[in-house]
Formats: structure tokens, sequence, C-alpha cells
């Protein structure tokens, strides 16, 4: 294994290995509220064959990594404690194991480690998996894209907004929300941004929404629609609702759950009103693709990802709260 001196930025065999202390990262010890994080020590994973070690400065934080901890059940996170939560993450590869090539020692990079490893100052993670941050895009802001703008620029796909049309984004202000907004203006369409709140509406209006409306008001169906698609980012009755203002013709699609439950809406009750529910679906290279198109509007300033909060690896439980409190906008990230 090929390691970077961490003091000279140097490939050599020495750094990583002996750096004299032990790795911080965060636990979980057992499933439950946010306080079952908790910061401690942890040993150093090492890069395996095919894989790179990387030397973490941001970890991203999203909903579903608190339905992971809270032992719901619900998302793609598998695994019992103890281990290290964290799926996306930021930073310089230090290490290379076998097969993995030694051209990406200092690289700045983002990654998704699998579900697991992420909170933590290293993570093993597979090189081809990786994705090295364009030039000129600052390595916090890449990690804040690296799931969202994936997300985003697949509903994207799936809707194809056009030009004239109008749009309704529901939780607007959240990190896939705001890309949204920002993606569908770019297509020339009229942008409703649905969010609860003033404080979310003004984040939704300054990443350009034309309209705004605050969905935990009464009557405000009747401000937002009608409208030609429907980006469901809440579900439960706030996407039923938002389905009911479709045009015919219209599209929805899904892309969270933030009410706790799917908006559900039957396929046959879409057909009789003329509209269809769409869903990406997406191949490996189709997803690295959205991806890497993230990156490059964001480097091109063309995408601006919102980075709300940010807290010290050490307050990881904080974050989640923060999270499930319903008070952040944009982007929750750890720094390490």
């Amino acid at each position: 294994m090929t390691v970077l001196d961490l003091d000279s930025g140097r490939g050599c065999r020495v750094g990583v290995e002996e750096r004299g202390k032990a790795m911080r990262a965060v636990w979980l010890k057992e499933f439950g509220g946010p306080g079952v994080l908790v910061a401690g020590d942890a040993p150093d994973p090492v890069a395996g064959a095919g894989q790179v070690l990387v030397e973490v400065r941001f970890a991203n934080v999203t909903f579903v990594e608190t339905q992971f901890r809270a032992g719901d059940g619900q998302g793609p996170f598998k695994g019992e404690p103890p281990l290290i939560p964290g799926n996306g993450v930021g930073g310089v590869v230090a290490a290379v194991g076998d097969g993995a090539d030694p051209g990406l020692l200092g690289a700045r990079v983002v990654s998704g480690t699998g579900g697991s490893g992420g909170y933590a100052e290293l993570a093993a993670v597979d090189a081809a998996g990786l994705f090295v941050v364009p030039e000129g895009l600052a390595l916090d802001d890449a990690v804040a894209l690296l799931a969202d703008g994936r997300t985003a620029t697949l509903m994207m796909g799936a809707a194809s907004p056009r030009a004239g049309e109008r749009v309704l984004v529901e939780a607007a202000a959240g990190g896939v929300g705001t890309l949204l907004v920002q993606l569908a203006k770019a297509a020339g369409a009229e942008v409703v941004a649905a969010a609860g709140g003033d404080r979310k509406g003004a984040v939704a209006r300054d990443v350009g929404a034309d309209v705004v409306v605050d969905y935990t008001r009464p009557g405000w169906t009747r401000t937002a629609g009608p409208v030609d698609v429907v980006f469901d980012g809440v579900g439960g009755d706030i996407g039923r609702a938002a389905f009911d203002l479709l045009r015919r013709g219209g599209r929805m699609v899904s892309f969270g759950l933030a009410s706790g439950e799917w908006a559900g809406v039957p396929e046959e009750k879409a057909r009789a009103r003329g509209v269809a529910l769409v869903q990406p679906r997406p191949t490996p290279e189709l997803l690295r693709a959205a991806t890497e198109s993230a990156l490059d509007e964001a480097r091109a300033g063309r995408l601006r990802p919102v980075i709300g909060q940010r807290f010290p690896l050490e307050r990881a439980a904080d974050a989640h709260a923060a999270i499930e409190s319903r008070a952040t906008v944009g982007k929750t990230l750890l720094e390490v």
C-alpha cells in the first residue's frame, strides 16, 4: 500500500500508518435517539485491494441516516451496532491499496462509503466510486452535491420540465429542493417553491423561486396550483395535495418523505387524471453521470448548493437532532 505523508504531501510508505494517535470517529453503539451517537477512538481503516484511504475533511449528513440511526428499518442502509455511520465523505486521498491508481494520492475527492464509516477522520472507499473534485470547486460544496446533486439531476431527467411549464418543488429549502429550484429555472420553467415557514421560504426565493408558498398554512394549494410538474419531497398529505394540482399531461416524481410517509398515490388514480407518476430507473452508469453533471454545473457557477449548517465531527448527535426537528435548511455537513 502506498501512503501519503500528510505533512509533506508526498507518496511514501509512512504517514497514515505512523500517525501516533487513534483515529477519532462517531460510534453508533445502539439504535435510538440522536444521543446514541458518541464520539470516540477507532482503529484506522486500511485501504484494501482496489481501495483508497481518504483523509476526511467533510462528511455528509442526510435524513435517511437519521432514520437508520433510529432503527426504523427504512432506507437503503443495513447493519447492526456497534458501527461508525456515515455514507458521503470528501477529503484527500492519503493511501492507495493494491490495484488502485497511485496517481490518486493527494487528490481532492468525494465518495460514498457504502453506508457506514463516514463519520470519521479516515475512510476506506472503493477507488472505482471516487469522484475527483473539479478544479475551482470547493470541497465542502462538492460533498454537499454528492448525494443531493445526483438526486436532483435524476429527478429532473425523469420529469423533464419544459420551458414555460409551471413546476412545484416541495421541501424547496432542503438540500435537494434548493437544487431542483435552480435546475427547473435553468430549464425555463416557472418555479413554485413550497416550504414550511418564512425562513425556509426566503431560502427558496434566494435560489430563484418565482412563487413561494408555506405548506404549513391552510389554503396553500390555491396559490401554488395548477402546475405541470410536482417534485414531491414531503409525501403524506402534502404530497397528495400537490398531486391534485397537476394539469392533464402533468408529471409527479417523489424524492423524499419528510412527512414520514410517501404520498402513495395509486397508479390508477393518476391514469384517470391523465397524469404520470414517474421515477428514475438509474443504472450505475447513469448514477455516475448524474453526479459528474452536478459537480460540473457547480464548478461552472450554474448550480449552487446551500450549506445551511455545519457541525464539528464530535457533535454529530446535534446534527441529527437539528435535521429531525425540521430546523435545517439546505445541506448539513460535519467538519472533521
